[in-house]
């Protein structure tokens, strides 16, 4: 049974037929066993089946898109190069093979199917729509920023949120942007804290409920920044310090 009505892949077909370069589809899955070991739990990715055919319905709309699907644990080296640590997971690339930083994961259902169009349509085209201000903002980044927004498929609002993260992510080689179904994920949901989606978690320590203007969340994101800067001084200053009592001391000792 196909994921997308007919009327649905017309309106995708047609979308998709702007785009100006190829664009990679990279899918990390776990494919089940047939066979279960006494004493040893199953190992499944629930959702890998679906997401792997939901790909190959989009992939076939289009002639720019292409899909690969990697058994995380049959290459185990490959998972490792995009930061992927969990299942379901898809990366989006250019057509040249390079990285996006664009993550996905758990199916991109629901509301999330148009965010997934979206994104693929920002990497064909090589542009999004964020403001000027913002694209500064981001060129200028020195530090890495992980923004892991936490979705279901359910939420109207999620899409906003995950958009900007991934946006964000293609401006700035700095940014890595993750969409995380919370219900796929129900024990990273747990350890930070997820009440209420969407839910963006910056580099793990920081986060903003809601699906926040672009210009509140590059607020949050300048804040990190300065404070990261803070303390690189800080740290800086101590290390001058010691280094220059280290040599007052070593005088002494001559």
């Amino acid at each position: 049974m196909a994921f997308l009505r007919e009327s649905d892949r017309k309106e995708v077909e047609r979308r998709l037929g702007g785009l100006d370069s190829p664009v990679k589809l990279l899918l990390f899955v776990e494919k089940s066993s047939p066979l279960i070991l006494p004493g040893r739990e199953s190992s499944r990715c629930e959702y890998c089946r679906e997401i792997q055919q939901l790909l190959e319905e989009v992939v076939g709309l289009s002639p720019q898109l292409s899909l690969e699907v990697v058994d995380w644990k049959e290459e185990p080296d490959r998972a490792p190069v995009y930061g992927v640590d969990k299942v379901p997971a898809l990366v989006l690339l250019k057509g040249d093979g390079s990285d996006t930083r664009i993550r996905f994961y758990g199916i991109p259902a629901g509301y999330e199917f148009a965010t997934l169009i979206e994104d693929i349509l920002d990497v064909g085209r090589g542009r999004t729509g964020l403001q000027e201000e913002t694209k500064e903002f981001l060129r200028g980044l020195e530090e890495p920023l992980h923004l892991q927004v936490f979705v279901t498929p359910t939420c109207p609002y999620c899409p906003q949120a995950v958009r900007l993260a991934h946006q964000m992510a293609l401006e700035s080689e700095k940014v890595r942007g993750d969409m995380i179904e919370a219900m796929e994920f129900p024990e990273l949901a747990e350890e930070y804290g997820v009440m209420g989606v969407p839910r963006t978690v910056i580099n793990g320590e920081q986060y903003l409920e809601g699906a926040v203007p672009e210009g509140v969340l590059v607020q949050a994101l300048q804040s990190i920044v300065k404070v990261k800067a803070e303390d690189r001084a800080t740290e800086g200053e101590a290390a001058m310090e010691a280094q220059a009592q280290a040599g007052v001391d070593k005088q002494e000792r001559s």
